[in-house]
């Protein structure tokens, strides 16, 4: 990662932690539990603690900067949907730059909601196997269902045996505390919108100008998350 994606990165995370104490119940991650899903996102791509314990002191009120949650939701190329979720500083900027990047790309920005019933709110897991064997795959998603799993699927990669995990987004943490509690090693652990409906792409120039502008909305230093719900038939990327 490059100096200038770093700082991005770091500033990205620093805004979802101040707002995770503002809107999630304090500066303490052991009764926050938004705050803590923040600071191990945080951890995970070594953001010092001096950047962390300032993005908690400005979400107690220590710093002179304002921030407020935004979502964006809309249509993008080739009819797919898109949620835009972010933090900023200044509304009225950021609805004005998504707004242009959403038509600049051949997309209309809607309203709040307009998008939103195509997709659910859920709570993601995502874990490394233990057992690196297929027997151990069987017996170990058993377990995971057990611990409160609500979905899960199997897959591979680069060799190593992952698990996918979906919950109920109130209930992530209780679940993802129980699954490391039982050895598992977590990989990603956060609350998403997940497609309920799929937009299929079939033509590669379209999947090419869909791919191009879901990297633009996540390059934009306000916007968090993105979620879209295309799907691109095999073989065309």
């Amino acid at each position: 990662m490059t100096d200038a994606k770093r700082g991005q990165a770091f500033t990205k995370i620093s805004n979802v932690i101040t707002i995770a104490v503002k809107l999630g119940g304090g500066g303490d991650p052991a009764s926050n539990p938004r705050l803590r899903v923040a600071i191990d996102g945080a951890r995970a791509v070594n953001m010092p603690k001096d950047n962390i314990s300032r993005a908690i002191e400005k979400g107690l009120g220590k710093g002179k900067e304002g921030l407020e949650e935004v979502v964006y939701e809309g249509f993008g190329p080739g009819h797919v949907a898109f949620i835009a979720e972010g933090v900023t500083d200044n509304r009225l900027r950021t609805n004005q730059e998504i707004k242009n990047l959403f038509e600049r790309n051949g997309g209309n920005l809607g309203n709040q909601g307009s998008i939103a019933y195509l997709f659910e709110k859920k709570g993601e897991i995502r874990v490394k196997g233990k057992v690196q064997s297929e027997e151990g795959k069987d017996e170990e998603m058993l377990e995971l269902i057990d611990l409160g799993a609500a979905d899960i699927e199997d897959y591979e990669e680069e060799g190593i045996k992952k698990f996918l995990i979906y919950t109920e987004p109130t209930g992530i943490n209780t679940i993802g505390h129980a699954i490391a509690d039982a050895g598992y090693e977590i990989e990603f652990q956060d609350q998403i919108m997940k497609p309920v409906t799929m937009q299929e792409i079939t033509s590669k120039e379209v999947a090419a100008k869909v791919m191009a502008f879901a990297e633009k909305l996540e390059e934009s230093d306000d916007i968090q998350k993105v979620f879209t719900n295309f799907d691109i038939a095999e073989g065309i990327l």
